[in-house]
């Protein structure tokens, strides 16, 4: 379950020094640290006690409260007698600077028991390699939950991380394009479901006044954008491509990847995106979505929580309608491929695996999926233990294209390095606003991938 501390004793070590030296605040933080001690400034270094009377270490992200809470409600409600020698301590990091946090914890092994992803995939795999990480395969069976996960959320876990069951899926989410229905129904628009019928209502709307798309091209925020550029390359070269990208046989400066930044670059010239996309960030683009600012909003069904809240939702739940990605004309991809990720999947750390970890992860495996749609409209990867009633009718839309695609794609970068992820987040903003080509966008990201 967890990687031989004997066989990857070095392995550990190297990736240890590895990791300390590609952060310029780890070379001091990594030199004498005891593996598995805890720093002022290291909120996961708690989570290496498990004994009775420790915390149980939960390291999130600042800009998702939900996996908090629902933890919360399982430490106080449904299995706080279970959990009550193991509390929860919770800290977060903002999303642009996680993965560098994870880097330096890993470097003390100070990971703490619980943590969202790196947002770079390989850097999942990297953490798993180098024996830091929890195996789920063989860890909830250990625990007694071995059915807890649904089997295709499990499938796009391991196809994130080569083939290994390092992360939880926390949420299971389809992704696409949700539209404001009245100012569609304004403007005369039908739903788009090609390319060229978007570039056409986007067109149109621009002409009535109406900023098209909301999206946020602020720092590490700018992912929203490259998934459409990842999108249209499933669509146009077909959904292996960036498998293509990742196993060397393509480029992204290839001309037919170069068409899908461009494509993206172009709407942004228009203004299509709005004045400023580099000064939005995920909370301001979500806000501008549900307040009837602009019309089309690329989101994941994790949003469901935001969608079915009153009190950020100014135009309404039964105002939001769902299509997919469109076909792109002569393209060898297809609209009913659906984009699906696992969120932010978390993970468990190998050298806090004890007793906490244990009654902890059992207690999230049996739980997790029923607290989170029921208290959040969120839908995870693991299976349901209850019945939910009256679920918002945008959570019963998601669950049925969920039932219904015959397939599903990831995300442009799924399969790419840390450096590269970073590159293209944080391009994304000047890729929205025009101001940069798409073949300066894919050869700044090729050049991180080699």
């Amino acid at each position: 379950m967890i990687r031989s501390k004997s066989t990857g004793g070095r392995r550990r070590a190297t990736l240890a020094a590895a990791l300390c030296a590609s952060i310029a605040l780890a070379l001091t933080a990594c030199g004498d640290k005891d593996p598995g001690s805890s720093g002022s400034t290291s909120p996961g270094g708690q989570g290496t006690q498990d004994t009775p009377g420790g915390d149980f270490a939960y390291l999130g992200l600042t800009e998702n409260t939900t996996v908090a809470s629902v933890l919360t409600t399982l430490a106080t409600s449904t299995c706080a007698t279970d959990l009550a020698a193991y509390p929860l301590k919770e800290s977060d990091y903002a999303q642009d600077q996680f993965d560098q946090q994870l880097q330096l914890l890993a470097g003390q092994d100070a990971l703490p028991n619980l943590s969202s992803a790196p947002n770079a995939p390989a850097l999942g795999v990297e953490l798993y390699e180098g024996g830091y990480l929890v195996d789920f395969a063989t860890a909830l069976s250990e625990v007694g939950a071995a059915d807890a996960l649904l089997p295709a959320a499990a499938s796009v876990v391991e196809s994130l991380y080569d083939g290994h069951l390092i992360g939880l899926p926390n949420e299971f989410n389809i992704e696409g394009i949700w539209y404001n229905e009245k100012l569609l129904a304004d403007n005369g628009i039908e739903p788009p479901a090609t390319w060229d019928e978007f570039t056409a209502a986007n067109a149109t709307l621009s002409a009535a006044g109406v900023q098209p798309w909301s999206v946020a091209g602020k720092g590490g925020d700018g992912w929203n954008i490259t998934r459409l550029v990842g999108n249209y390359i499933f669509r146009s070269v077909g959904p292996d491509g960036l498998n293509a990208v990742a196993d060397g046989s393509a480029k992204l400066t290839d001309p037919e990847y170069v068409a899908a930044a461009d494509a993206i670059s172009a709407w942004g010239q228009a203004g299509y995106f709005g004045p400023a996309p580099t000064s939005i960030d995920y909370a301001t683009a979500m806000n501008t979505f549900l307040t009837g600012q602009a019309a089309f909003y690329y989101m994941g069904s994790w949003a469901l929580g935001n969608f079915n809240n009153p009190e950020e939702n100014q135009i309404g739940a039964d105002n939001i309608g769902f299509i997919p990605f469109p076909d792109v004309a002569g393209g060898n991809g297809s609209s009913d491929q659906v984009p699906a990720n696992a969120g932010m999947p978390l993970m468990m750390s190998s050298s806090a695996w004890g007793d906490a970890s244990k009654a902890w992860l059992k207690c999230i495996g049996d739980n997790f999926g029923a607290v989170a749609l029921k208290d959040h409209g969120v839908i995870s990867g693991f299976k349901v233990n209850e019945q939910v009633a009256d679920l918002p009718e945008l959570t019963q839309l998601v669950q049925g294209v969920m039932a219904d695609a015959p397939s599903s794609v990831l995300w442009f970068e799924a399969k790419f390095s840390a450096e590269a992820t970073t590159t293209s987040q944080t391009n994304a903003g000047l890729l929205a606003e025009g101001s940069m080509s798409g073949a300066d966008f894919m050869a700044a990201v090729q050049a991180d991938l080699g």
